[in-house]
């Protein structure tokens, strides 16, 4: 038996709640899996927060075990690539969407999803990073690929004091950039500047409806906010910048203009963390457990017990939580 975040809808609505479940629970409902996994530790990211919440159709098969992220040990395998006592970590893959999830004491799932967890990091660790840190990753690794270098310029990362935000700040800080952080809770500035941000700035000077073109100042920009956000950081971003777009937090539209991309050569880098090529994944993984801030990570997490997860999804969504969750799934 494992405990998981079960989710069920059906013609009486929608529920949510921890589920007993047994062992052959997952050959049935997980059964094109081909590792078993014992889960130490999962997190909450915005995807699981809409799918625990039932704000947003993220969920398509029924029931779902939730929970986009996990790491643990392999318990059983018929997969060449795996054996049992192998650490690994598991991010998307439509995992907690269409395929049971991790936010559970065990996993059946692919092996060609699972990454060797590296060395140097726990499965705690591994989950305080989770798809957000793994997503600011890929960001800091789109921004090197359009050339963008410390002495380049300021960058922005917006949605700051999120998961997404506040990896992405840490990770850039620790590459020499000068990062200023854009957030709507003031009172996080303190918070923002320990994780490396050398300036905090108001959303609300990004978020309205602005010009085409604006006076440069970044070099690069991580948006994980989208709409009118995504706009202005393109609309500010110097000569040959590049902006990595990977949040819809304001919104999924994007009311900018072609300007930007035509006269001063901005790249807009989309980041997807969910279908992201293996090879791709796994230089990712590597260069965190390389380039992380420990103490900076330890900063921004915050520990809660499976059944507290519930209760945090609609927090996450409203942008109540600072940092990271992690989530003991063994408690």
């Amino acid at each position: 038996m494992f405990k998981a975040i079960y989710l069920e809808k059906s013609e009486a609505g929608f529920s949510a709640g921890v589920r007993e479940l047994a062992d052959d629970a997952l050959a049935t409902h997980a059964a094109d899996g081909d590792v078993t996994v014992r889960v130490a530790y999962s997190t909450i990211n915005y995807k699981d927060g809409l799918a625990i919440a039932n704000r947003s159709p993220v969920v398509r098969k029924w029931p779902m075990v939730a929970g986009i992220d996990g790491a643990g040990v392999v318990e059983a395998s018929t997969n060449p690539a795996f054996a049992p006592g192998d650490r690994v970590v598991l991010n998307g893959w439509g995992v907690g969407e269409t395929h049971w999830g991790c936010l559970a004491g065990k996993a059946r799932l692919k092996g060609g999803w699972l990454v060797p967890l590296p060395a140097s990091l726990g499965e705690r660790e591994a989950m305080a990073i989770g798809t957000a840190g793994y997503t600011a990753m890929l960001c800091a690794m789109a921004l090197a690929d359009g050339g963008v270098k410390p002495a380049d310029g300021e960058v922005l990362v917006t949605g700051a004091a999120g998961g997404v935000g506040s990896v992405a700040i840490a990770l850039l800080a620790g590459r020499g950039f000068r990062v200023v952080a854009s957030t709507g809770r003031a009172a996080e500035a303190d918070y923002l500047k320990g994780l490396g941000a050398a300036e905090v700035i108001d959303r609300a000077a990004l978020s309205e409806p602005g010009k085409p073109m604006q006076k440069e100042r970044w070099a690069g920009v991580v948006d994980c906010v989208g709409s009118h956000t995504l706009a202005n950081a393109c609309a500010q971003t110097r000569y040959g910048g590049t902006v990595a777009a990977c949040g819809l937090a304001q919104g999924m539209d994007f009311p900018a203009s072609v300007a930007p991309f035509i006269l001063r050569g901005v790249r807009l880098a989309g980041v997807d963390s969910v279908m992201c090529p293996m090879p791709r994944r796994q230089a990712a993984w590597t260069a965190l457990a390389a380039e992380l801030d420990r103490s900076r990570l330890a900063a921004m997490t915050t520990e809660i017990a499976l059944a507290d997860a519930i209760g945090k999804a609609p927090e996450v969504l409203a942008g109540k939580v600072r940092g990271r969750l992690v989530v003991d799934v063994n408690r």
